[in-house]
């Protein structure tokens, strides 16, 4: 079974993949199947890591929104063909470097070992 670091890892992961293939170009986006789909695959990667996450991590940050994470996830899996690209673009632009902060933030906490601050 999968630790909670290795989960938080893997959306560490997912945002720097992510990261590296997108630029600040929405239309570039837009016209950018291929990217289109490699964004909403690395996006349900960190939605089934968060859903992996266990309860207790989870509770010990509400500041951020597992819930939304893991609803997005089942969006993008059960309801792709009703997805709005608009929606995916400023996603990433507005949601993900502040996810990333967190996580890595969460990441490290966790990896210092007991005693650790919050």
């Amino acid at each position: 079974m999968r630790s909670d670091a290795d989960r938080l890892g893997d959306i560490l992961e997912s945002i720097a993949r992510i990261n590296g293939r997108l630029t600040n170009d929405a239309a570039a986006f837009q016209a950018d199947e291929m990217l289109q789909v490699w964004v909403i695959h690395h996006l349900q990667v960190i939605g089934e890591a968060t859903r992996g996450l266990s309860q207790s991590l989870r509770e010990g940050y509400p500041e951020v929104p597992w819930p939304e994470i893991i609803a997005l996830r089942n969006i993008l899996v059960h309801e792709y063909f009703g997805l709005n690209m608009n929606q995916v673009w400023t996603m990433t632009q507005r949601d993900l470097p502040e996810l990333e902060k967190q996580i890595q933030q969460i990441h490290s906490q966790i990896t210092a070992g007991p005693g650790s601050d919050r």
